[in-house]
């Protein structure tokens, strides 16, 4: 089953139970899909599908603060809500201990040791490897401790 039709799926699904986080969150998601196929007149594939739930993600992520500070515990909620729902079309995030590993591995196959100058050379290697498996921000963040 494709991830289109599994989005398909899970629409119909969340409608006859009644769950509006999940229908709203779903249909979000397919409409965005839709959007990029009708602007580039292509059929979406999986492979193209996960960096547009991934971005969806993180919208939801950055909003996240804002709403924190404004003391909009709803927002919080609903927004957290929606990404435990798209957290399930991705595949399983790698942990830090394991990035950790990655970043380490990958520095020692480029003779990289410290230094931020290097970060541009590692950073790219780096997510190539982990694309789709680990968030950005997190691998920078990484990438930043080995480096110092």
């Amino acid at each position: 089953m494709t991830l289109k039709e599994q989005l398909m799926l899970d629409f119909k699904n969340a409608m006859k139970s009644h769950n509006e986080v999940e229908k709203n969150t779903v249909n979000l998601v397919r409409a965005a899909i839709k959007q990029i196929e009708v602007d580039t007149r292509t059929e979406l594939e999986d492979q193209d599908i996960l960096p547009i739930i991934a971005k969806q993600v993180k919208m939801r992520k950055d909003a996240l603060p804002d709403f924190e500070k404004a003391s909009r515990t709803d927002l919080v909620d609903s927004y957290k809500a929606e990404i435990e729902v798209l957290n399930r079309y991705l595949p399983k995030q790698i942990s830090e201990e394991k990035l950790k590993d990655i970043v380490e591995e990958t520095a020692k196959s480029l003779g990289i040791d410290s230094g931020r100058e290097n970060m541009g050379k590692l950073m790219g290697p780096v997510m190539v490897k982990v694309k789709g498996m680990a968030d950005g921000n997190t691998v920078k963040r990484i990438v930043m401790e080995y480096l110092s």
